[in-house]
């Protein structure tokens, strides 16, 4: 039986599982989340969530993939054959999202290309990217050149894609949101954005501020997706579960809010700059920034800069998405990695396509009043992904037990957070996932608006 690949160490997975974390949801959902609910509220609220529940859930996936050596369909069969559709519930997850991650990420890269060729104040344009997504073809062109730089990574394999990609891109990463955040946060009338963001408004505090700190949280951290599991079935039995997790902590959270202080003080530093213009979603990326850029000292170095930060995060997630469904492929189908490989991408191109085209030829195809992409990232992350981490915490924290969880864990880790693990696992992840489901499921059918 050939051999599994694996990390070569913990600097390596942590920078390969950071860098899955490190996506589209630091650099633009989360500081436009902060501006919604709050600022500071929200950044604590938030905090106190990932050193919680996210320790807790991260830290149960990758103990369950390193324990079972095995893919998230593997990894839930080999416990009982009955829990095997959580671990395809994952996989569902995975194939939705690479489909239209590859789209988006294309649409960054058309962006870095219109900054780096010194063509930014196309880009600030009105209408510029309405246009541009609506296109029929260039969309979808950039798409598979995005999908492509996933490819060179992927055929590297575990040790020599995976993770020499978190190893270089990820210092970059950092490097690059600190340059951006310092330069953003001492622009004239900047302050206003920091004081924003640090400083509570209390009056923001309430029941839809912590369902969408937790969202973003599983959004953030990569987490119901089979991710950590992917990652824990490659990393080593001498590697420590809880230092990792820690670490993958401390990048992932750094990021978001170096993220929130490169973003909020430049649109607050302009005099039409307000939290109106956060609360855009993609538009916040797309269409706000690069005026925002276009209007600074250095606004076009800085935008290329922005721009090849969030690229690079793009990609790593992508890759790492990419490897749930490439994993799960080689141990459930026994295809070859190679071959895998080529099959997922390609299913990324394709599954892209109608994602793109919802903007454009098909903007006529409404689902529940959502365009197709809108819709495949409203069933994947606010149905099926909490769905998935309520279904996890479930099995393992009432039927399977924690209790090899928990042995697993101890052969590297003296498992000092061991009491908040139980009892977020166990009592209070369900109840607040079971919330987040019907509260997005009442939210879609009008009854709340969150």
């Amino acid at each position: 039986m050939k051999k599994r690949d694996s990390f070569s160490g913990r600097i390596g997975f942590v920078l390969a599982a950071a860098g899955s974390a490190v996506g589209l949801g630091n650099l633009w959902r989360f500081p436009y989340l902060v501006a919604k609910y709050g600022g500071g509220i929200f950044l604590l609220i938030y905090l106190i969530l990932v050193l919680t529940f996210g320790y807790s859930i991260m830290t149960l996936e990758i103990a369950i993939g390193r324990k079972t050596g095995l893919s998230p369909v593997g990894a839930f069969r080999k416990f009982s054959q009955k829990y095997t559709w959580v671990g395809w519930l994952t996989v569902i997850i995975s194939t939705i999202i690479l489909g239209y991650y590859s789209i988006i990420g294309g649409w960054v890269i058309k962006y870095l290309v219109t900054f780096i060729t010194n063509s930014g104040s196309f880009a600030a344009v009105d209408g510029y990217f309405n246009n541009f997504i609506s296109q029929p073809y260039q969309p979808i062109l950039y798409g598979v050149i995005f999908s492509l730089a996933g490819l060179g990574v992927l055929l590297g394999g575990v040790r020599g894609g995976i993770e020499k990609a978190g190893k270089v891109l990820m210092p970059i990463l950092i490097i690059i949101s600190i340059i951006i955040a310092v330069y953003s946060v001492t622009l004239p009338g900047a302050i206003e954005g920091v004081k924003y963001i640090l400083i509570p408004n209390f009056s923001h505090f309430g029941f839809e501020t912590v369902v969408g700190a937790l969202g973003q949280m599983f959004y953030s951290m990569s987490l119901a997706m089979g991710i950590m599991i992917t990652f824990g079935s490659y990393l080593s039995k001498d590697t420590d579960i809880e230092r990792s997790v820690k670490n993958v902590e401390i990048f992932d959270t750094a990021i978001a809010i170096l993220a929130a202080f490169m973003i909020i003080p430049a649109v607050f530093a302009f005099p039409a700059g307000d939290t109106p213009q956060l609360d855009q979603g993609a538009g916040l990326m797309f269409i706000t920034l690069p005026k925002v850029f276009l209007k600074m000292p250095f606004g076009q170095v800085i935008g290329g800069a922005f721009f090849i930060l969030v690229a690079f995060a793009a990609l790593t997630s992508f890759i790492s998405i990419a490897e749930v469904l490439i994993s799960t492929l080689c141990d459930i189908c026994k295809v070859k990695r190679i071959p895998a490989v080529l099959i997922v991408v390609a299913s990324a191109c394709i599954l892209g396509i109608p994602a793109s085209l919802g903007y454009g030829a098909l903007d006529f195809v409404k689902i529940l009043g959502f365009s197709i992409l809108d819709f495949m990232d409203f069933i994947a992350n606010s149905l099926l992904l909490p769905l998935a981490g309520l279904a996890t915490c479930v099995v393992f924290g009432w039927f399977v037990g924690l209790g090899s969880i928990s042995d697993e864990i101890e052969l590297t880790s003296k498992f000092k957070r061991k009491r908040v693990f139980i009892i977020v696992v166990k009592y209070l992840a369900p109840v607040f996932l079971g919330v987040i489901v019907l509260s997005n499921i009442l939210q879609i059918l009008g009854v709340v608006n969150i």
